[in-house]
Order: C-alpha cells, then sequence, then structure tokens
C-alpha cells in the first residue's frame, strides 16, 4: 500500500493538470498549442510542472476597477448626524 501512494498522486496531478489544459482558455496558454500541452501535462510529474510553471499565463486579464465602498464611521465623525443633534 505504501508504494501506491506516489503513484496515486502523480497519476492525480497529471488528471488535474490535463484537465486545466483542457479548460484553460487558448488565449491564455503559452508557448505551445493546447493539444500539445495536453500531451506534456501526461508524462509524469515533469510534464505536470511544465505545465504549471511554464504553460498557463497566471495574471488576470484586467477588468474593470471595482467601486469602493464608503468608509465605515461612528456617528460621531458624521457631520449630517451631528447636525440633527
Amino acid at each position: 500500500m505504501g508504494k501506491a501512494i506516489p503513484v496515486i498522486i502523480v497519476v492525480a496531478f497529471a488528471v488535474y493538470a490535463l484537465f486545466d489544459v483542457i479548460a484553460t482558455p487558448p488565449d491564455r496558454v503559452r508557448y505551445l498549442p493546447k493539444p500539445l500541452w495536453a500531451i506534456v501535462a501526461l508524462v509524469p510529474a515533469l510534464g505536470v510542472v511544465t505545465w504549471l510553471v511554464f504553460g498557463k499565463v497566471r495574471t488576470k486579464p484586467a477588468g474593470p476597477p471595482r467601486p469602493q465602498r464608503p468608509i465605515a464611521r461612528g456617528p460621531d465623525d458624521d457631520p449630517d448626524f451631528l447636525r440633527g443633534l
């Protein structure tokens, strides 16, 4: 049983990398086309690490800026509240 655990881990990472290659949009893949990356990802250990390090662009594309939430203030810092006293 102890000898099977490393094999199971390597196979699990290979399956994860294969599904990651399939799910990644083509414009986020670097250096090789997706079909070649799918083959590389199936190479035990080395292919998985190669895909995770070199194959995928990790930065998210810039989108619209998120709206800023107003800073919560106490009632004694709110001029409208103080005016109503």
